[in-house]
């Protein structure tokens, strides 16, 4: 009977030395994954880190994430950087934070498959938007006891269900994420000027810099294009602040709807905006500038019952590494560029 006992405690050892290495291994792996996630404060950079590790860790072949676009937006919209599900780009995918759908995963921190919501949720609108995403698994990120995202985890390349190990390995993982996120949205609007949503003038400076540091770097080109409000004291006098910051604000919105992710916008100072463009030669940057003006030339925004109308001039140049050995060398003639605009009569793009 000893000699049995003996023989069975020695099969169990070695089942929980290979769960303790596990557990251990785990552990490892999600401080490696919490420096990772923690190593940006940029919004797209971090979306990208936090989709790609769930699909490394859990071999996956579709991710995709629900945020709120920004500061000032309610609603949960699916984050243009989800990774392999087919979407049609007419729908819009977002969610009601009052939704039945996200108040239950708000009370309930755990990882979900759609046949598990749909036995306790009769919320149509929201469950319709997952059927047509079709994902394996839902998970709730929360940071300080609040809602601030939703993971969603398609097909896996392994083709089997996630263990329940995996749920809390995952959970964990969804937990850091929660964290690292609230983090970016707080430097997000510490670097955000909160009328226009655009930049604030400190912040373009800093990236400027960098974005020159790396133009020298990696040889590639960039382009800086300066954007003014025509007129707009005499707007301001003739039609009221109130009138001016909805301009301001529209002005700023249609700057960030014609610009690439990777592009830096930013309110430069009263009615004067910059726009950083990586990547970018000066023929690409015309038509960006150009597109820009007409955009806004175009644009009518109603206020008191009046259709209040306005024009920009821009001004743009590309960064030269034998002529910018200095930062300001390349403001300054992007801002001659853009007062040769206004010197030829506004509403217009030049380039120096």
């Amino acid at each position: 009977m000893e000699e049995t006992n003996k023989d069975m405690y020695e099969l169990k050892m070695p089942v929980e030395i290979e769960q303790y290495e596990r557990k251990i291994y785990d552990l490892k792996q999600l401080i490696e994954i919490s420096k990772g996630l923690n190593s940006t404060l940029d919004y797209n950079t971090l979306i990208d880190s936090i989709l790609l590790t769930c699909m490394g860790q859990m071999q996956l072949l579709n991710a995709g994430i629900f945020l709120k676009k920004g500061i000032g937006f309610e609603n949960y919209s699916l984050h243009r950087n989800y990774k392999g599900f087919e979407i049609d780009h007419a729908l819009d995918y977002e969610l009601n934070p009052e939704s039945q759908f996200v108040e239950f995963l708000e009370k309930n921190y755990k990882c979900y498959t759609m046949q598990e919501l749909e036995k306790v949720i009769d919320d149509t609108a929201s469950m319709d938007i997952m059927k047509m995403l079709d994902p394996m698994l839902i998970l709730p990120l929360k940071s300080k006891g609040e809602l601030n995202g939703i993971i969603i985890l398609g097909e896996r390349i392994i083709h089997k269900e996630f263990s329940e190990t995996e749920k809390e390995y995952l959970l964990n993982i969804a937990s850091l994420a929660g964290i690292a996120i609230h983090n970016a949205m707080l430097y997000e609007m510490a670097t955000t000027d909160m009328m226009t949503k655009l930049k604030i003038h400190h912040y373009f400076h800093t990236s400027l810099l960098e974005e020159m540091e790396r133009a020298v770097k990696f040889k590639r080109p960039l382009s800086l294009i300066m954007i003014d409000i025509d007129h707009f004291k005499v707007f301001n006098d003739h039609f009221g602040h109130t009138a001016g910051d909805i301009v301001l604000i529209n002005v700023a919105r249609i700057i960030k709807e014609n610009i690439r992710q990777m592009d830096i916008a930013a309110r430069y100072g009263g009615e004067e905006f910059a726009v950083i463009l990586p990547k970018t030669d000066i023929n690409e940057a015309l038509i960006a500038g150009e597109r820009i003006r007409e955009t806004i030339e175009k644009c009518t925004v109603n206020h008191d019952d009046r259709d209040l109308n306005v024009t920009v001039s821009v001004g743009l140049t590309q960064f030269d590494t034998e002529v910018d050995r200095e930062r300001n060398a390349f403001l300054d003639r992007a801002d001659k560029a853009l007062y040769l605009s206004k010197a030829n009569g506004r509403n217009m793009v030049s380039f120096l």
